[in-house]
């Protein structure tokens, strides 16, 4: 639950908290975490009653209501912790969240908003399986009606935060006849119904301590009243998961930037501290051109994740600034976290250095939200378009 402290405070004074709460508990907390494979449930606790799981959520439903500038700068903040730590609020706060609140009925998200906001309605966003991966509208989970409930089956894998997830917000296809996107619709599943099982991976290359898993439907009966949008929104599911994707889209592009920050901060610390050649690592020419190049990377990402937030919140979602955005940013983490690596030397291939765990972290995120290839792709689709169309770039700042 939130403390209700929280509620009182403005932006600046938020800020600074999470910055705190950074700095102080989960930055500490990071070996301890792998230890023992997993976020601390303290951890999560804390998470919970500083407000993490809220920051998305407008004040009316119990949340903090920040606009997407805010929560850019928070998660600039966050992140600079292992991204481990967001994978555990990050479902609620962009996927789930958003789609039940621009989509849902009013009961829904009465229903649901309130205890996501608290932490104590974890959400996990099944989208993903076998055979429909970046091509959504290839799913094949089914929904059939029968009589008051949707009798669902089907598996979705690659889920974050599915061993975790009290509910699921599942995809699945109403109409068989109707291929592609059109006959796919939106449920909200309850993780203890009678015919659902999860499982996690033997191995994961990376964010080993909050694993992705499946989540596997056999029979499960759904009431109809939890078919997101209510009758209305039978058919619409994949246009419900893109006001969540883009959501996300625009939070793990922040993340990037995070990432960036810190593996720069624990790699200056390490060349400024040790000498070769008679001076420190931190004087040699060419080790400050892997650093100054890195640097403008960041600080090129972290004002494209900003300018896109600002465009967000006047109301227009601009998705090709977003796709932008998050393909530039986790291109340019993984450079930074290749660059960081091979500036520590030994340290960067042995040891407990927090930067080659957090390379390892950053490769995941040229493929959460869509892969750079896809990005890449829809972006230049977009492009012809639209300067087919009237000779301007998408989402241009042209006048």
């Amino acid at each position: 639950m939130i403390n209700p402290e929280i509620l009182d405070h403005d932006f600046p004074t938020y800020l600074k908290v999470i910055a705190e709460f950074t700095e102080n508990e989960l930055i500490p907390a990071e070996n301890e975490m792998v230890e023992a494979g997993e976020v601390p449930v303290r951890l999560v606790e804390r998470m919970a009653q500083l407000g993490l799981f809220a920051i998305t959520i407008p004040r009316e439903y119990g949340g903090l209501g920040w606009s997407m500038e805010q929560q850019v700068l928070l998660t600039f903040e966050f992140t600079r912790a292992s991204c481990v730590y967001r994978s555990r609020f990050s479902t609620v706060i962009g996927l789930c969240s958003q789609a039940i609140l621009d989509h849902g009925t009013e009961d829904q998200r009465r229903q649901l908003l309130p205890a996501m906001a608290a932490g104590t309605l974890v959400t996990a966003f099944a989208l993903t399986e076998e055979f429909a991966g970046s091509d959504a509208g290839a799913l094949r989970t089914t929904a059939r009606r029968r009589g008051d409930v949707y009798v669902l089956d089907g598996s979705k894998r690659y889920i974050t935060n599915a061993a975790w997830a009290d509910a699921f917000v599942v995809f699945a296809r109403t109409d068989e006849a109707e291929p592609g996107a059109a006959g796919v619709s939106a449920f909200i599943v309850d993780a203890k119904l009678p015919g659902v099982r999860t499982a996690l991976p033997a191995i994961m290359n990376g964010h080993a301590e909050a694993p992705v898993g499946e989540i596997h439907l056999d029979g499960v009966e759904v009431p109809a009243a939890n078919l997101l949008g209510g009758p209305e929104g039978e058919g619409k599911g994949l246009t419900m998961a893109l006001r969540g994707i883009n959501h996300a889209r625009m939070h793990v592009a922040a993340t990037c930037i995070g990432q960036a920050t810190r593996m720069l901060e624990e790699t200056t610390a390490h060349l400024i501290g040790r000498s070769q050649f008679g001076s420190p690592l931190s004087e040699l020419g060419a080790v400050q051109a892997m650093l100054g190049a890195s640097f403008a990377e960041m600080e090129a990402g972290r004002a494209l994740a900003i300018e896109s937030a600002r465009a967000f919140d006047t109301g227009v979602i601009p998705r090709h600034r977003i796709a932008a955005a998050k393909l530039y940013g986790s291109e340019m983490a993984g450079r930074v976290a290749d660059r960081c690596v091979q500036l520590l030397g030994g340290e960067g291939i042995v040891g407990p250095h927090p930067v080659p765990r957090m390379w390892r972290d950053v490769r995941a995120l040229r493929i959460y939200e869509g892969s750079s290839p896809i990005h890449e792709r829809n972006l230049a689709k977009a492009m012809i378009k639209q300067v087919g169309a009237d000779g301007a770039l998408p989402d241009s700042y042209r006048v």
